[in-house]
């Protein structure tokens, strides 16, 4: 048995089956919708978020667990296991206080608890969770999951693309006029994850769906300079047939690796809006 604990937050993109075989803990991020708080993947799921975002009278907002959420997870698992250490690997910081929330929990627990950033989100967030809890299964100690745990974060990578201008105007992240404007001309948005901090950067805008194309195209060329593709991942906010019909091109790619389709965390999606659609890959 392992000797240690994983714990994330609700921002990873982890299969059912994959949270069940390692026994992963996941802290769910808050969200309200007009007034109503919810438990991301507890009270609400992600296509049941998308719905109420589609019909909510203002842009939902995200908060991060509370100190007191990840003390009562850490207690918890330090009862059942009081011989176990704990890692406690999260979304980036650049995106969200929850790292810092799990760093001042541990401080108020006897159990022994490493914090982790992985400067991503979604299945990016997944690829060092998962690269963890491997190990762990296997035995590994703490002293040699931490560099491996870096290793998969350095490797990983995120790519996005979004076809609507309104949630990031209603979120501060564009001016009105900027937004009017660019929903008026059609605008389309391909920006990837910087790897130091963990914020997003636009890499390519344009008018129409040809700039998505273009886009995907331009980094399915880049994931082929590399020697080895490790890991890859789909994610989207509500358009499946898109995300899956990009998941077989890959594929067709890199016949041998498992390539999950997966809904997005709302604290993405509440920022992009419906039709976001994500390459996210491990590569060296």
């Amino acid at each position: 048995m392992s000797n240690i604990k994983i714990v994330t937050d609700s921002a990873v993109a982890l299969t059912p089956e994959e949270i069940a075989f390692y026994d992963i803990k996941i802290v769910p991020l808050s969200v309200q919708i007009d007034g109503t708080v919810y438990e991301d993947g507890v009270t609400i799921q992600r296509d049941e978020f998308l719905e109420k975002m589609a019909v909510s009278k203002s842009l939902p907002q995200t908060s991060q667990p509370s100190i007191g959420a990840f003390q009562l997870a850490y207690d918890e698992i330090h009862q059942k296991h009081p011989d176990s250490e704990i890692l406690s690997i999260h979304m980036s910081s650049g995106l969200s206080g929850t790292v810092r929330a799990a760093e001042q929990a541990a401080a108020l627990t006897s159990a022994k608890i490493t914090t982790f950033d992985t400067l991503a989100a979604d299945r990016a967030q997944a690829f060092v969770v998962l690269q963890a809890a491997e190990m762990a299964k296997q035995g590994a100690t703490m002293a040699e999951i931490m560099p491996a745990i870096e290793q998969a974060r350095d490797e990983s990578n995120i790519y996005l693309s979004f076809t609507s201008l309104t949630n990031m105007v209603a979120g501060g992240r564009l001016s009105k006029t900027q937004g009017i404007i660019g929903n008026l001309l059609n605008i389309k948005v391909g920006a990837g994850v910087t790897h130091t901090d963990g914020t997003v950067d636009v890499l390519l805008k344009g008018r129409g769906m040809k700039t998505i194309a273009k886009f995907n195209n331009n980094v399915i060329a880049k994931m082929q300079e590399y020697k080895e593709m490790v890991a890859i991942g789909i994610s989207h906010a509500g358009i499946p047939e898109e995300a899956t019909q990009l998941a077989e091109r890959l594929k067709a790619i890199w016949p041998d690796l498992e390539i999950p389709v997966l809904n997005t965390t709302p604290i993405i999606s509440t920022h992009t809006g419906v039709g976001a659609l994500a390459i996210l890959y491990r590569a060296r």
